[in-house]
């Protein structure tokens, strides 16, 4: 006597097999992802380091009203044949006397962003988790920003990540600008490049270049992971009271990283999923 399937058999036994084929496909997406993520450093809510197992820097420059260096950071790019970003805040673009550098800086392929519309300081320094700023406020200052934006061709999908002003912010904002449809990313911690605003006048707090120069070196060295991944973010312009002007030393800085068997790329390849 010979066991025959039913067509009902059949038709449940494919099915079953329809779906755990599906199962398998959403568990190796799934893995898939968080292996690519894994090397991903967070803070906050925000991404602070890309891939720590790449040689990979990504050069990030903020500015808001000041843009004193933008045409010779532009030039030194175009020279070593390498791409960065900008995040700068709907003040900049408004601004007419950037007009032409973010129109250069385009042109030569860099990557350009929000760094919000008015520069506003979402939580309180010493407080963190205090908001300053309501979900409200938030939303129609980011969507200002990006208005000022479209008016250089920048669409908003063009500009998914988003780097907060004061490079300050908490869970919240991090949440929010992810419902706004932006990615939170914030400088990679270690070094004192962020400090390249700094004046005379700040007294303990005033950092000079040099500093700031030996302290990315030095970084790069100890580290067991060098500066693999890293968010290095450097300020457009800086206020006049301050003469030593760090995007000076950027071209050596590239160069010596550049020997160190580093490539610089933009913040969505180096965070490319």
């Amino acid at each position: 006597m010979f066991l025959t399937t039913r067509p009902h058999d059949r038709t449940t036994e494919m099915r079953n097999t329809y779906r755990f084929t599906n199962l398998l496909i959403i568990l190796y997406v799934v893995f898939s992802c968080n292996e690519e993520e894994k090397h991903f450093s967070y803070s906050h809510g925000a991404i602070v380091r890309g891939d720590t197992t790449k040689r990979e820097i990504a050069l990030v420059f903020t500015g808001d009203e000041f843009g004193d260096g933008g045409s010779f950071i532009s030039e030194t790019l175009e020279k070593e044949n390498i791409k960065a970003s900008f995040f700068l805040t709907g003040n900049f673009y408004r601004n007419r006397e950037f007009k032409p550098v973010i129109k250069e800086l385009m042109k030569n392929g860099n990557f350009m962003g929000s760094h919000s519309d008015r520069h506003l300081l979402y939580c309180d320094w010493t407080k963190r988790d205090s908001l300053l700023v309501s979900k409200n406020e938030f939303m129609n200052d980011l969507n200002n920003s990006f208005s000022e934006l479209s008016r250089f061709g920048i669409e908003k999908e063009d500009a998914v990540y988003f780097l907060p002003p004061y490079e300050w912010y908490n869970d919240s904002i991090a949440s929010w600008a992810e419902e706004a449809g932006t990615k939170l990313i914030n400088f990679t911690g270690g070094t004192r490049s962020n400090a390249d605003y700094t004046i005379p006048e700040m007294g303990d707090q005033y950092v000079d270049s040099k500093t700031i120069y030996n302290s990315i070196i030095s970084f790069e060295k100890k580290s067991v992971s060098g500066l693999n991944g890293f968010i290095l973010l450097i300020h457009i312009g800086t206020d006049p009271r301050r003469a030593d002007k760090f995007y000076y030393f950027l071209p050596g800085l590239i160069k010596e990283l550049k020997t160190r068997g580093y490539s610089f790329v933009r913040i969505d390849k180096l965070l490319r999923m």
